[in-house]
This record gives structure tokens, C-alpha cells and sequence, in this order.
């Protein structure tokens, strides 16, 4: 499938740049014109799938967990992406810079305090005995780390390792489509080609502009404290045009200037961040908790994976693991064509290990550094993140940042550090929307960046205004269900394709 041309330049694929741009801002009018009654559907459409196919989420993610685990000790693994003379593009610092602030940033920022403490005050399951408190502290770390630890980065990395296999050592476009070449063959150039490189598109803008949308509620968050900016919609709205401005400058910049230095900032910024924390609030509390919560998570990895809901009647699940789950998998496009896009020259075991340990161990140190300094605050110091936190999530951080030294400064640092996550999830996705809707091209006209950098900021205002939070989670388990069924198929062909390369054999 070669992109189509048109007489101004842009590089095209019309049967799924079209549907796609008119799914999109049919949504966005519907929603901008009956926003009272958009609220009400969102939250009915997340509520019939959340009750009716949570069981299907949980079953889908640790399916593909099991799947990647197969992949690093089976014959598979000595197979390098781009063929066995190929060297990759990226240092590993710049590699893991990309695929972790692109992954998941924002997400981080915003849930690393509000979520344990959400899941400390208000348990799934009530703890008994005498050390009940203690219990829900470290469940609570525990049902985080679940939420961000080897599940979505196992999502990420399947259809990673589809894409860059389909378009690295078997000469396909890098398109969503070319995954399924090994079980479609031609086909994939057909309407269920453009199918589900339509589903594909609508479901990472849809990702990425639920990312989005919490980026800015805590922006806002942020410099209401700092500046008393006030915390509302239209401030939102605001500051969303903004940084959307920003991402649109940094995605025509392209991915080895702006995007690249972007991702690096993220890391150097966040890491200070996060260094002072763990050295200014209770150090030894964090270091000894960090260790215990991953031997935690370990040991109750079985339990914690499978859980379901299933004898206790209540719906704990469905606003927390089902939504995380689905938001991974709406995500999955974006995150997954990106470091398919950059991973060209690692071997499968050395893709599969770096995205699934990485990010995760990661992801792990922030999680505890925040959410247990909140959680020494609550058990041992004067309180208060609980009662923040259940007024407003996009404020714990900040509320928790007040408990030690220099609270002002960190503020303005913790901000930024949203800012940059939003840039570079923003620009990211418009880089991954483009090449699919441009037919796998990897180097699509500016004018084409720019007009999806731009819409990704439209729908974010759009969800927002129609529902708020409800609203970006709903896009997301609304996006995330069909394209489970799309993650599954992948794993298959994936495999089909493998099996049949040279490189693999006994």
C-alpha cells in the first residue's frame, strides 16, 4: 500500500486518513453540541463495558504477558530487528529515554501520589487482624504496581516488536495493517486493511488525548497552587491550546531534534524531581518500602494478576484495573509504533527485556517514592493527602510536595515536568497518527504533523468539556475493547511470521 500523493504534497493513504479525520470530528461535534448529554453516554458506555468485558481485559493482558515471556527464552529471541547486520539508531540512554517518556509520563505524575492513597483509604477488600493498617498500605502498593508494572509495558511491547518485525525485516509499510500480513497476505492492502489501520488511528488519538486531559487537569493543579491560577475548565482549555502549540513545534522539529532532546529533558528534569524527594522525606522509609514492595508484587503476582471481582459484588475493579488495562491498549498503537519506530538493530530478547524490565523497575522507584512519602504522611506524619486526594486527584501531588522542604520550587519543577510529558506524549502520537494515516511512510510532510498535533489538542478539549475525567476515561475502555481483540490477533500472526524466518531455525 504506497501512500497517495496529492498536488500540495501531502503523503496520504484516503481510505484511512478520511474515515479517520471524519470519526474524529463527528465526535468532536456531537460532543461540543450535546455536552450535558454526551456526559450521561460516556457514562454508560464505561459502565456496560467495564461490567460486561472486564473479564476479557484481564484475560487479554496477561495472555500477551505470558506471550512476550515466551519470546525472550524461545528460538525466537537471536532474531534481530532490521536483519542480522543491522545497528541501532539510538544510544540505549537515548532508546529508553524515548520509550519511557512517551510511555507513560504523564500517567505517572498524576496517579504516583493520588493512587496508593486511593487504594489505601478505600481497599478493594477490607484487610483484618490487628495489623489491618499496615496491610492496606502495602496492598495498595501493591494493586499500583499491577496497574503500572509488566502488564502495559508486555501490551507495548507485543505490538512493538509486530510492528518493527513487519516493517524492519520484512519490508512492509510500518502500518498497523502489515502485522497481519502473515495471516491476511494481500488482503491487508484491502478494506479490512484500512479497517484496522481506521480503528489503529481513532484509538491512539483517543489514548493519547485521555493522557492529555490529566496532564492538564494537574497543570492546572499546579499553578493554582503556585499562582492562583483557578482550577477550572476554561483555564484547562487554555492551557491545553498552549502546550498543544508547544507540542506542534516540537514535532516539526522531527523525532532525532525535538522529540529526542524532549525525552531526555523528561528524564534528567524527573529524575531530580525525584531525587530530592527521596532524599528530603522519609528516605529510609522509601528505600526499605521499594525493596518490599516489589518482593510483594512478586509473591502476589498470580493473585493480583487474576483477581476479578468475582465473589464480592462490588465495582472497585472496573474504575481502576479495567480502565488502567484499556487505556494501555488504546494506547498500544502510539506507544507500540513508536518504539517499533526507533528499536530498529536490537535482537527480540533484548526489545522484549529492555521494554518490559526497564520501564517497569522505573516506574516502580517513582511509584514508591511518592506514593510511599505519601503513605509515611498518612500512617506516621500529620495526614491530610487522604481528605486532598478525594477532593481533588489532580492536586495530591502537590498537597504532598507542601509535607517537605522547599514545596515552591518543586511545584514549579513538578509542572514542568507535566509540560514536558505532555509535549512529548502529544507530539509522539501526531508522529505515530501520521505515519499510519499516511500509509506507513516514515518521514510524512510537516503540514501533516501539525494538523494532528492540533487535533489531538481539539479532542482533548472536547472530552473535557463533555464529561471530564469520566469522559477521558470512558474514551479510552470505549477504544481500548475492540483493539484487544486486534492485540490477540497480532500475537498470533506475529508468531506465524516467526516461525518462518531463517534466523529462527533449530
Amino acid at each position: 500500500m504506497k501512500p497517495q500523493a496529492t498536488r500540495n504534497g501531502l503523503r496520504i493513504s484516503a481510505p484511512v486518513f478520511l474515515p479517520t479525520v471524519f470519526l474524529i470530528f463527528l465526535f468532536v461535534a456531537v460532543t461540543l453540541t450535546n455536552a450535558e448529554d454526551a456526559a450521561k453516554a460516556f457514562r454508560g458506555v464505561q459502565t456496560t463495558i467495564a461490567e460486561n468485558g472486564g473479564w476479557f481485559f484481564i484475560l487479554t493482558t496477561n495472555l500477551i504477558l505470558g506471550f512476550c515471556i515466551f519470546l525472550i527464552f524461545s528460538r525466537f529471541s537471536r532474531i534481530r530487528l532490521g536483519g542480522p547486520n543491522a545497528t541501532p539508531d539510538f544510544s540505549r540512554w537515548a532508546w529508553f529515554s524515548m520509550l519511557y517518556s512517551a510511555g507513560m509520563g504523564i500517567g505517572l505524575v498524576f496517579f504516583a501520589v493520588a493512587e496508593p492513597i486511593m487504594h489505601y483509604s478505600a481497599p478493594p477488600v477490607a484487610p483484618v487482624g490487628p495489623h489491618g493498617q499496615w496491610q492496606q498500605a502495602q496492598e495498595a502498593m501493591g494493586l499500583t504496581f499491577l496497574h503500572w508494572g509488566l502488564h502495559p509495558w508486555a501490551v507495548y511491547a507485543l505490538i512493538g516488536l509486530a510492528l518493527a518485525y513487519a516493517g524492519f525485516n520484512k519490508g512492509l509499510p510500518l502500518s498497523i495493517r502489515s502485522v497481519f500480513y502473515p495471516i491476511l497476505g494481500q488482503r491487508i492492502y484491502g478494506p479490512i486493511g484500512h479497517a484496522i489501520d481506521v480503528l489503529a488511528s481513532v484509538a491512539t488519538l483517543f489514548g493519547v488525548a485521555t493522557s492529555l486531559g490529566f496532564g492538564v487537569s494537574q497543570i492546572n493543579a499546579g499553578l493554582n497552587v503556585t499562582f492562583g491560577i483557578e482550577s477550572s475548565v476554561n483555564a484547562q482549555l487554555w492551557l491545553i491550546a498552549l502546550i498543544t502549540l508547544l507540542a506542534t513545534a516540537s514535532v516539526v522539529s522531527g523525532l532525532n531534534r525535538g522529540i529526542k532532546r524532549l525525552s531526555e529533558l523528561n528524564i534528567i528534569v524527573a529524575g531530580g524531581l525525584m531525587l530530592f524527594v527521596l532524599l528530603t522525606g522519609p528516605t529510609l522509609f522509601i528505600l526499605n518500602g521499594f525493596i518490599q514492595n516489589v518482593g510483594y508484587y512478586i509473591q502476589n503476582f498470580p493473585r493480583l494478576a487474576t483477581w476479578g471481582e468475582t465473589y464480592t459484588g462490588t465495582n472497585w475493579q472496573n474504575n481502576w484495573t479495567v480502565f488502567y488495562y484499556a487505556w494501555w491498549i488504546a494506547w498500544s498503537p502510539f506507544v507500540g509504533m513508536f518504539i517499533a519506530r526507533i528499536s530498529k538493530g536490537r535482537t527480540i530478547r533484548e526489545f522484549v527485556l529492555a521494554v518490559l524490565i526497564v520501564p517497569s523497575l522505573v516506574g516502580f522507584l517513582w511509584l514508591t517514592v511518592f506514593g510511599n512519602g505519601a503513605l509515611y504522611v498518612e500512617l506516621f506524619g500529620q495526614g491530610g493527602i487522604g481528605l486532598a486526594v478525594k477532593e481533588s486527584i489532580p492536586s495530591a501531588l502537590f498537597t504532598f510536595l507542601d509535607s517537605i522542604p522547599l514545596s515552591g520550587i518543586t511545584t514549579l519543577i513538578a509542572t514542568l515536568v507535566v509540560v514536558t510529558f505532555f509535549v512529548t506524549s502529544s507530539d509522539s502520537g501526531s508522529l505515530v497518527i501520521d505515519i499510519i494515516t499516511a500509509g506507513g511512510a516514515l518521514n510524512p510532510p510537516v503540514a501533516q504533523r501539525i494538523f494532528w498535533a492540533l487535533t489531538e489538542g481539539i479532542v482533548a478539549a472536547a472530552l473535557l468539556v463533555g464529561g471530564g475525567l469520566a469522559a477521558l476515561q470512558t474514551a479510552a475502555i470505549t477504544t481500548g475493547f475492540p483493539f484487544a481483540v486486534i492485540l490477540l490477533l497480532a500475537a498470533y500472526s506475529l508468531y506465524r511470521a516467526l516461525e518462518q524466518d531463517p534466523a529462527a531455525a533449530p
